[in-house]
């Protein structure tokens, strides 16, 4: 799939009263600005036309956009966040899609669906069965996708406190390729691809942005990038410290479609 718009939202004033469960520290937040500014610009270098939507006091953890709809080529689905302070953030990303998508399907109560749980591997969609992610929620979404065309399997985290989403610790690479860490369960669901770990030491780095031939991950993990230089992908690295101490990484702040 070739990506060319990308919907973003800085961090608010409000962001290190946000979720997490991280014990690095509040975020800085004019450094999260500077370092959201830096991954704008890396989405640009990737060919993505950036739409970059105000910033919400009002919800500290809304900069992390990919949670509340899960994009597809041929229609959007709208998330119900598994975090109660979340599901106001919908409404306003439903908005700033209407103009691309016709018609957004929703996820409904009592089920509950992160973005960030669910990964497309090649028009087949991984959903996350997870703490934010609830088995109601994986088979609304589930039938959703399959409405329009895409197959998608359900791959159960919650035995992992480590995982919390399935793409804290999966991403796809393109070319049949998956980035995970060694928590991620080795189910079926997996056995069409070749799997790359990531070592425990840089396990953050497992979370990554294959946009348009080019790869994008997080600075100071160089066993995984030279892993990946090693599979002929060009690198862009961009520093996530603000955003790892908030339980955020790469695919967290943007909707790319």
């Amino acid at each position: 799939m070739r990506y060319t718009r990308a919907i973003v939202r800085p961090p608010p004033p409000t962001y290190a009263a946000g979720i997490t469960s991280t014990r690095e520290g509040a975020p800085d937040l004019p450094l999260a600005l500077v370092q959201h500014q830096a991954y704008c610009l890396a989405l640009e270098q990737c060919g993505l036309a950036v739409s970059v939507l105000s910033a919400d006091a009002e919800f500290p953890d809304s900069c992390f956009v990919e949670d509340t709809a899960v994009l597809t080529a041929r229609g959007a689905i709208a998330t119900r966040p598994g975090a109660p302070s979340r599901v106001g953030e919908v409404s306003s990303i439903v908005a700033a899609l209407h103009p691309y998508f016709s018609e957004i399907a929703s996820v409904n109560a009592p089920g509950t669906v992160d973005g960030g749980d669910v990964c497309e591997a090649d028009g087949h969609f991984l959903i996350g069965l997870s703490h934010r992610t609830n088995e109601e929620g994986a088979r609304q979404l589930a039938g959703l996708l399959g409405d329009i065309g895409f197959p998608s399997s359900v791959i159960d985290i919650r035995g992992s406190r480590r995982l919390l989403h399935l793409k804290t610790g999966i991403s796809y690479l393109d070319d049949g390729r998956i980035l995970l860490t060694s928590d991620v369960p080795r189910t079926a669901a997996l056995a069409p691809y070749e799997l790359i770990e990531v070592p425990e030491a840089e396990r953050y780095a497992a979370n990554c942005l294959c946009l348009n031939d080019k790869l994008v991950i997080a600075d100071g993990y160089p066993v995984t990038r030279a892993a990946l230089e090693s599979c002929g992908y060009e690198i862009l690295t961009l520093e996530m410290s603000e955003y790892r101490k908030m339980d955020g990484s790469l695919t967290c702040l943007s909707l790319r479609f």
